[in-house]
């Protein structure tokens, strides 16, 4: 497989972090370190674990696409709270949901190459 720059999974999440963190910085100020860095800190893990994943194989892949799996829907819900405590609006979350849709139907593809 290509480089991670290559993946197109890597680069709609690296596309979708690019967005996320200036609208994470305009949360609340005593939100911005806690939920704020949540979201970060998962965005993050997203995109170090699709690095780690492209240089692995076999099971030890699956894992970890296992694991993005898994890191995507917590940083879904902590975005999905950041809406529901307003410090985002419907249109932000819906295209942030399009997005994690998206590359989370990207993660199924890249799993059902390991079968």
């Amino acid at each position: 497989m290509a480089g991670h720059n290559d993946l197109i999974v890597f680069q709609k999440a690296y596309d979708l972090a690019l967005w996320l963190y200036p609208i994470v910085g305009r949360f609340p100020k005593n939100q911005r370190f806690v939920l704020g860095e949540q979201i970060e800190n998962e965005m993050i893990n997203i995109l170090t674990e699709i690095i780690e994943a492209n240089k692995e194989s076999g099971m030890k892949r699956g894992e970890i696409l296992k694991q993005i799996s898994i890191d995507l829907d917590k940083l879904t819900i902590l975005f999905r709270m950041a809406k529901d405590l307003k410090f985002i609006n419907i249109k932000k979350y819906g295209f942030f949901a399009e997005k994690a849709v998206e590359i989370g139907k990207l993660l199924g593809g890249w799993q059902k190459t390991l079968v």
